[in-house]
């Protein structure tokens, strides 16, 4: 064996016999190797004689039907690490995998399996793999569309839990009522500010407390103007509160430096919900009497569209047991019999109101405000309405 020191390592020859290109055996190429062609003169350990090496570029190329980790996954990739090739994508062949529904029927369009299987996931309806994940995705499609294009309805009605709170609230309406105006004064004021916070979440404006303010002062200029006046002079103190908060609403909106349609929808959703707050305060200009009937067939309405019934069968339970409210609360007052009349009429108003509010997949705290208060807020003028005419 040779003494002869041992200069480096010829490219593409190895002592062991390895297979060529191996990254994990590839050496790195030195600064200090001749470029030039050399020729191993000594002898090895190999018995068989070794031809002259050829050194050429020692930058290392990958070999065929191999690609580098790196580019097959972009930027993220690792350079130099070496992958298999994938397999291409195949169409999903329902005779080679059955799923856990049934065999495969090849007879059967698309990949579809006996007994109710369906493909593996990833596989279309017409049997092909999908393609790769894309960046861009699809454009986001809200709840309501979703529930219109799957033939469903986009309504959620407020559930059990605010119907409850729009009963107290009517209790507490219909009891405050008999006690005197001052005391009605105080759920009243709490129906305005309910009524004005729902209205604006209702429409998907949140927060907008410059608005809600705005309405709420509105309802509350009306309160006060009604207290003053008194009830005879309730259609001026009311309509001229409407007209003055329309009027100052518009200036505002006019003052805004925002696009032309974001101010028409602020301007409009502000109007309606400074109208709704400033009309509640019906209940406040309507004779006591008919507050306490109207009250009370709106809590009863409230809870009987509440129980579990088809909508059809829900409605007309909660008009019978507004009816029946008004009978027995009507008996307990100067009203009488009239009373059931007035409480089909204003069930009708809060049944409105709670529609309202159910629209287009609001959110829980629509529920819980809009749902709430509307059903109270629409019945106000029927209250005062048919309380003067049936007083």
């Amino acid at each position: 064996m040779s003494n002869q020191p041992y200069e480096g390592r010829r490219e593409g020859y190895d002592p062991y016999q390895q297979p060529q290109g191996h990254p994990s055996q590839e050496p790195q190429q030195h600064a200090d190797w001749p470029q030039h062609t050399q020729q191993w003169e000594g002898r090895t350990w190999e018995t068989q004689a070794q031809a002259p090496v050829q050194e050429t570029d020692t930058s290392y190329l990958p070999p065929q039907g191999y690609q580098t980790y790196g580019e097959s996954q972009g930027n993220g990739g690792v350079a130099g690490a070496t992958l298999p090739p994938e397999a291409p994508a195949q169409p999903w062949n329902p005779d080679r995998a059955p799923a856990a529904g049934g065999p495969a029927d090849p007879s059967r369009p698309g990949g579809t399996l006996r007994d109710g299987g369906t493909p593996p996931e990833g596989v279309g309806e017409a049997g092909v793999a999908y393609g790769p994940a894309t960046v861009t995705g699809q454009s986001r499609i809200t709840d309501a569309q979703r529930a219109r294009a799957e033939g469903r309805s986009p309504i959620i009605e407020p559930g059990i839990q605010p119907a409850a709170l729009t009963a107290l609230l009517a209790l507490l309406l219909s009891g405050t009522a008999a006690i005197g105006e001052y005391a009605l004064v105080v759920p009243l004021v709490l129906l305005q500010a309910v009524t004005a916070a729902g209205w604006f979440r209702l429409n998907g404006m949140w927060p907008a407390r410059q608005g809600i303010a705005l309405a709420f002062l509105g309802a509350v200029t009306a309160d006060v103007a009604l207290l003053v006046a008194g009830r005879e002079n309730a259609p001026a103190a009311i309509l001229g509160t409407l007209g003055v908060w329309v009027l100052l609403t518009l200036v505002l909106q006019l003052r805004s430096h925002a696009d032309p349609d974001t101010r028409m929808y602020g301007l409009m959703a502000t109007v309606v919900s400074a109208a709704l707050s400033i009309i509640a305060a019906g209940h406040l200009a309507a004779d006591p009497d008919a507050v306490t009937v109207g009250a009370a067939a709106v809590a009863a309405a409230i809870l009987a569209r509440a129980l579990p019934l088809p909508t059809a069968a829900s409605v007309g339970v909660a008009l019978l047991a507004a009816a029946g409210a008004g009978i027995a609360v009507g008996g307990m007052t100067d009203l009488g019999e009239q009373g059931a009349f007035l409480g089909a009429c204003v069930g009708v108003c809060a049944l409105i109101g709670h529609r309202v509010a159910s629209y287009d997949y609001p959110s829980r705290f629509v529920h819980f405000t809009a749902g709430v208060a509307l059903p109270l807020a629409a019945a106000a003028p029927a209250v005062y309405l048919l309380g003067r005419a049936l007083g």
